[in-house]
């Protein structure tokens, strides 16, 4: 049970998890999961990040979906309250994609955005 009580921090469509599968199972090392979390950057301001992860760090949430485990970095907990996490692939790319009600403006890049915390 994370923070939110039963409620997941973030939810991941199929296409997430099968893609999250793929990359924890690839991995030249035992994973756990993988970590999301954002980093300073960008003409926005915020980027969205996914890290391996060997050891967990207790104070993460997570959301463990079909066998699959995302490990949610508690600073960007608020920030990410509600998101759902695609995994779509295009003529031009493969990428995880972000639907975050949090999220007030993006860059023309797409690359990075401006997220503001969730009111709770």
């Amino acid at each position: 049970m994370g923070l939110f009580g039963d409620l997941p921090v973030v939810k991941l469509t199929d296409a997430a998890v099968a893609r999250v599968k793929a990359i924890v199972a690839a991995s030249a090392t035992p994973l756990a999961g993988l970590r999301l979390g954002l980093e300073k950057g960008g003409c926005a301001g915020m980027t969205y990040t996914f890290t391996m992860v060997e050891t967990p760090d207790p104070r993460d949430d997570v959301v463990a979906i079909d066998g699959v485990q995302v490990f949610v970095d508690p600073s960007a907990t608020l920030f990410l309250l509600g998101t759902t996490v695609d995994f779509q692939t295009t003529k031009m790319a493969s990428t995880f994609v972000f639907e975050n009600p949090n999220q007030v403006s993006a860059c023309g890049c797409g690359e990075s955005v401006a997220i503001e915390p969730a009111k709770v």
